[in-house]
């Protein structure tokens, strides 16, 4: 009579195991172009939590070069300076001005300092 030791069952080693792809053939010319992307949220906001995005519709502020489907990154920290390009609420309508050196005499809430604007080209 012959006795046969089994020992313990064992899972199965996986078949296929998920790895970097490695590269066959000639390696393409262009792998030295490869860059990150951009972040635009940390390219262009310095106070996050009080940055806003506003997107333009008309061409009313187009004397500010801000025209239809253009985008403005606001900034509400930030304190204006003379010169500076604001959206303020005059009278419960928003408005883009240049933030005058002297605000005396004039009522309006500045509502935040346009730090950029996206030009839409569509």
């Amino acid at each position: 009579m012959e006795y046969l030791e089994t020992g313990k069952i064992k899972n199965q080693a996986p078949k296929h195991k998920a790895s970097v792809s490695k590269q066959t053939g000639f390696p393409s010319p262009a792998t030295h172009y490869m860059e990150p992307s951009i972040d635009l949220n940390k390219e262009l906001v310095v106070h996050k939590d009080a940055t806003f995005y506003v997107r333009v519709s008309g061409d009313g502020w187009s004397e500010f070069s801000i025209l239809d489907r253009d985008v403005l990154i606001i900034d509400k920290a930030l304190s204006p300076k003379a010169g500076n390009l604001v959206l303020i609420v005059q009278q419960g309508i928003f408005k883009v001005i240049h933030f005058p050196v002297s605000n005396r005499g004039t009522s309006f809430t500045v509502w935040g300092s346009i730090t950029y604007i996206i030009h839409c080209s569509l």
